[in-house]
């Protein structure tokens, strides 16, 4: 899996002080992507397990100033991208269990629940930002997404009661 960079104190991908990983590889080819270039699997670099300690490290020397990890793209659900985040993710709760993990996918809360190896990779994280982006939809006033459709999921809640709850914010 590749990456096209990570945001150390990002403080717009989610709540509090965040660290942002963004991955390389998308099928969606959403109209006007903000993120474009990362659609290509091989854009950035490696993402190898000395970006995933350099990221858990970050976290211990800061201590409860950083909330939380977020992952964007391109999209984290992006097949190749699937196992090597859910291997970094097991590890990351193990060393931090009580740090939250927000992820973004092109996929919908319902398509992503139809495909194992998605939904096991969703189910370590705590909130989902789901749906495509359509820029017809585009609304610069909302939190964390950029077009209406999407939404802002509680996973763990949503998996409970086996449908989709919003994130009350």
């Amino acid at each position: 899996m590749n990456y096209s960079g990570i945001k150390y104190a990002d403080m717009i991908n989610g709540i509090g002080i965040r660290v942002s990983l963004f991955v390389s590889g998308c099928n969606h080819a959403c109209k006007d992507c903000f993120n474009a270039e990362t659609w290509n699997p091989k854009y950035g670099e490696e993402f190898t397990v000395k970006q995933e300690d350099e990221i858990i490290e970050f976290f211990k020397k800061y201590g409860k100033t950083i909330k939380g990890l977020s992952i964007l793209g391109g999209d984290p659900t992006y097949p190749q991208n699937i196992e090597p985040l859910i291997k970094f993710l097991k590890k990351f709760k193990a060393e931090l269990p009580d740090r939250d993990i927000w992820i973004w996918s092109g996929f919908t809360w319902e398509e992503i629940m139809q495909d194992k190896k998605k939904k096991e990779l969703i189910s370590l994280c705590d909130v989902l930002i789901d749906g495509r982006f359509i820029r017809e939809l585009k609304d610069l006033n909302l939190k964390w997404r950029g077009s209406s459709n999407q939404r802002v999921v509680d996973i763990k809640k949503s998996l409970a009661c086996k449908e989709v709850q919003l994130l009350e914010f």
